[in-house]
C-alpha cells in the first residue's frame, strides 16, 4: 500500500498538510504516516528531568495526533499511523522515507506569513534531489473546498 508521509508539528500549515495527505489516500487507497520529530535540544537536562520531558513530548504529540486521527477515521475513512522520532528533523524525515519503502508521497504545508514557506519546506526543497519520492506542498492557506476539489 502506498502511504503519504506529514510531518505534524504546531504550525499551522500541518492543517492543510494532513487534510490533503487524508483525502489522497481515502481517493487512492492509501495510508497516512504521521511523523512527529522530538528535537533532542529539548532534553539536555539531568537525565531524570530529561526523561520526564520527553514522557511529556511523547504524550503532547499523541494528543495532537488525535485530534487529525478521529478526524481521518471519521470522515475519510482512513486509519493512520503514529511515528515518533528523536533528532534534527529533516534527517528524521530522510530516515522514515528511506526505512519504511511504502511511503510514496511526503506532503508539507507552506507557511502563509510572508516570509517564505516554512523553514521546513526550504530545507527539504534543498535536498528534494536527494529524495527518493516526490514532495507536495499543499499552501497553508488553501481552502477546505479546494482541497477536496483537487484530492
Amino acid at each position: 500500500m502506498r502511504k503519504f508521509m506529514v510531518v505534524l508539528d504546531d504550525s499551522r500549515e500541518c492543517l492543510n498538510a494532513m487534510r490533503f495527505a487524508a483525502m489522497r489516500a481515502a481517493h487512492t487507497g492509501g495510508g497516512v504516516t504521521v511523523l512527529s520529530v522530538i528535537s533532542p535540544d529539548e532534553f539536555n537536562h539531568w537525565i531524570g528531568v530529561g526523561e520526564i520531558m520527553r514522557q511529556e513530548a511523547r504524550e503532547r504529540i499523541e494528543v495532537h495526533y488525535e485530534v487529525f486521527a478521529k478526524w481521518m477515521r471519521d470522515k475519510q475513512n482512513v486509519e493512520p499511523e503514529l511515528v515518533i522520532r528523536e533528532g534534527e528533523v529533516v534527517p528524521e524525515i530522510m530516515a522514515q522515507v528511506q526505512e519504511d519503502p511504502e511511503i510514496g508521497v511526503l506532503v508539507l504545508g507552506a507557511s502563509t506569513d510572508g516570509k517564505g514557506p516554512g523553514p521546513l519546506v526550504t530545507q527539504l526543497t534543498r535536498q528534494a534531489g536527494n529524495l527518493p519520492i516526490p514532495v507536495t506542498i499543499v499552501p497553508g492557506d488553501m481552502s477546505k473546498e479546494r482541497l477536496e476539489a483537487i484530492t
